[in-house]
């Protein structure tokens, strides 16, 4: 038996629902909800600012992924190397919804001790989406 499946027009934006949830297929989607989610619309000049400094931890989103974001990064703890952020420098980021929600859980806790808000998460996904080649 096939999940059921619905598709919603959200500002010229289709996200396709099913039984197992929302996946967006691109970084516009994603953004397209957090923005809904905040009720206001992303400031990507705020996403940067937000992305490399420090919270009232050692750590800010940069300390990882590099400022900016568009070569590889190194986890500040355990060394490993983190792929290209910015999407125009890896298209196969923010491709995935439960991959992005599960990144801004772990990473906001890291940086800022709790989960990022949805405008938060907006911002610097306008940030990210704005860098180009």
């Amino acid at each position: 038996m096939k999940p059921h499946v619905i598709s919603i027009c959200l500002s010229g934006l289709v996200l396709t629902m099913s039984a197992a949830g929302v996946r967006a297929a691109t970084p516009a989607e994603l953004l397209a909800r957090y923005q809904a989610d905040s009720g206001a619309p992303a400031q990507a000049v705020r996403g940067q600012r937000f992305f490399t400094s420090r919270h009232g931890g050692e750590w800010s989103c940069a300390s990882c992924h590099g400022n900016p974001p568009t070569g590889q990064g190194k986890h500040a703890s355990t060394g490993k190397v983190i792929a290209p952020l910015a999407p125009a420098f890896n298209p196969e980021r923010l491709t995935n919804e439960a991959k992005v929600d599960k990144w801004f859980r772990r990473n906001c806790r890291d940086v800022l001790a709790r989960e990022c808000t949805s405008a938060e998460k907006a911002d610097v996904l306008a940030w990210l989406v704005s860098l180009q080649r």
